[in-house]
């Protein structure tokens, strides 16, 4: 059975703590779960472990934990067209969009957007809806949503539900494990700052292959927003999460646990473990290794390009987000980890290579 390795655990929390040592980071915290508990919490800088964070899209498989509900119960099925739930996305060819192809980004409307006001009111996200246009065909390929797919599962759990998204996410999944509101809270969190200097162009081309990388929705500028309460009490469900390091590791045990019953066990593995969409990133050619919500590191090398580090098992799933944020289980040693910081660095290459390395030493505290 796999027992926890303390040497393990100091080097990752050395690790963490460099950054914030070396003026990289203004602050950061991480958390390592096993075995149901938080076995190891730190916080470095101007912060502390009770401190909360911008997630970002490591907030997307909360949500997406109340659409697993729905789909054991049979109030939502997967491979029907999103506008059997919401009618007014069926314009414009997107008619033919199933709830399936959004949770595996492959609707083809990575970029469509939803705006402050337009974000207001179920009825105006659904007219916002109505205008969204198709980028490509759905199923063609993959494409990352950063926030335009999480809209529309939102809206589903409203429609189905009768109640606002924000509170049957904390109803159905924070609440059941003791977690904090994530969703639509306005409350203060570690200020999300830009760190550093952009990556030089040919030590990008060198690593990656590629002199610049289009950020798409997730700039800093976009990100910064969540610097005011009025976005954070918004609650967007591709990216407003708002939660401490430890939040994202309990919640992942959760996901390893199932405590209390909260989702349908089948359901479950299917989520964590069965890969529905293999097709390569449009730009990278990285294959997506994505389930129902959820990235598997896979056994094709490719494992740190998900953001799962070098070390974990294949098994291994989650879902990081923007700026570093890290969160992930491993079923092969029953280790869940949660990263995070309020530095948003310049300078991407930097921040991947951060990610990796805490990735990488978290995943062997385990053994």
């Amino acid at each position: 059975m796999p027992t926890i390795d303390d040497n393990a655990v100091k080097e990752l929390l050395e690790r963490c703590r460099r950054d914030v040592d070396e003026g990289t980071l203004p602050s950061c915290q991480v958390a390592l779960g096993f075995e149901g508990s938080i076995v190891a919490e730190e916080a470095y800088g101007d912060a502390t472990t009770e401190t909360r964070y911008a997630v970002f899209s490591a907030s997307k498989p909360v949500v997406t934990g109340v659409v697993w509900q729905l789909i054991a119960s049979g109030s939502v099925r997967t491979e029907l067209p999103v506008a059997e739930y919401l009618p007014e996305f069926g314009t414009n060819g997107k008619d033919v969009v199933t709830v399936e192809q959004v949770m595996l980004h492959t609707g083809g409307f990575p970029h469509a957007w939803m705006g402050r006001r337009d974000a207001e009111t179920s009825a105006t996200r659904r007219a916002a809806f109505s205008r969204w246009e198709l980028e490509w065909p759905p199923g063609s390929t993959y494409e990352y949503h950063p926030m335009s797919g999480h809209w529309v599962l939102a809206e589903i759990i409203s429609a189905v539900t009768g109640r606002d998204y924000r509170d049957e996410v904390h109803a159905r999944v924070t609440g059941p494990l003791g977690l904090p509101r994530v969703l639509g809270t306005g409350g203060e969190i570690a200020p999300v700052v830009v760190c550093g200097q952009p990556t030089d162009p040919d030590a990008l081309e060198a690593a990656i292959g590629v002199r610049e990388i289009d950020m798409g929705d997730a700039t800093n500028e976009v990100l910064l927003q969540m610097n005011d309460p009025f976005v954070r009490q918004a609650g967007v469900p591709g990216g407003g999460g708002v939660m401490r390091a430890a939040d994202l590791a309990r919640f992942y045990q959760a996901l390893l646990h199932n405590p209390g019953g909260i989702w349908d066990p089948a359901l479950l593995a299917d989520a964590t473990g069965h890969v529905r969409n293999t097709l390569p990133e449009r730009v990278t050619k990285i294959p997506a290794n994505r389930t129902l919500g959820l990235v598997q590191a896979g056994d094709d090398g490719l494992a740190a390009f998900r953001g799962l580090g070098r070390t974990a098992s294949p098994r291994a799933f989650g879902h990081n987000g923007a700026g570093g944020q890290v969160a992930f289980a491993d079923p092969a040693t029953g280790l869940s980890v949660g990263y995070c910081t309020n530095g948003l660095d310049a300078d991407v290459l930097r921040q991947w290579k951060r990610s990796l390395a805490v990735a990488s030493r978290a995943a062997v505290c385990a053994r």
